[in-house]
């Protein structure tokens, strides 16, 4: 009997919840349970199933976990620095992923895993974010950059700026896209005006602007496919 109350109760939860994603994959855990088993070895000896809950409690699903920042996962009773860090790891990865299946293809046959991309790398984000995607010649993506960041509902973008940045990777086009952390991907007077300035700044440089993106937490708009474009 001393043997038995000598073992932590979390010890066999953390060999089922294992055997479950073993036998039937990710499918057919919660979220909170997929949290637990990246956790565990963040935390080994510890039970964490209160604290994957309250973390999704707090940023309401997977990816709003891995997406907030630093400080705000140390915030969380039972986070530490070094946790908050293996979770950042975990969205950084997700994102790099994603881009994989963009990168150096055509954006016309990889636009789902381009719209993917961006939703990995934004749709999470607490303020505005304006990211400029470049293509080559062969509407390949090269590269993108983060432009500017800003408050929640503004990220300043100098047009000049973008052209500049165009010519020095030797884009022959680009996407814009931004996130809106207010969720509506309604784009404003002020989304419409920078993006006629951007088209108009680029115009003699013979560089296309494809579309300009809007990230939000559930849906993406497309300037090209309102006709804004």
């Amino acid at each position: 009997m001393a043997d038995k109350a000598a073992t932590p109760h979390h010890a066999g939860h953390r060999d089922r919840l294992r055997a479950r994603f073993a036998r039937a994959g990710g499918d057919a855990l919660a979220d909170y349970e997929l949290l637990e088993l990246f956790l565990f070895r963040s935390i080994p000896q510890k039970d964490i199933k209160p604290l994957a809950k309250d973390l999704i409690a707090k940023f309401g699903d997977l990816g709003g976990v891995t997406a907030a920042s630093i400080e705000k996962l140390c915030e969380v009773k039972g986070v530490g620095e070094a946790t908050a860090i293996d979770l950042k790891l975990l969205h950084a990865a997700s994102a790099r992923m994603a881009l994989e299946g963009a990168l150096d293809k055509p954006v016309i046959s990889s636009w789902s895993s381009l719209i993917t991309y961006c939703r990995t790398a934004m749709q999470h984000e607490p303020v505005e974010q304006f990211r400029v995607l470049f293509l080559d010649k062969k509407n390949r993506l090269m590269a993108d950059e983060v432009i500017s960041k800003g408050t929640v509902d503004q990220a300043p973008v100098y047009p000049r700026e973008v052209v500049k940045r165009a010519l020095a990777v030797e884009a022959s086009a680009i996407i814009l896209v931004h996130n809106h952390p207010s969720g509506d991907v309604t784009p404003s007077a002020a989304d419409v005006e920078i993006t006629k300035t951007i088209v108009d700044a680029s115009k003699p440089f013979n560089i296309v602007v494809h579309d300009h993106l809007i990230i939000g937490r559930q849906t993406t708009a497309s300037f090209k496919s309102l006709g804004l474009l």
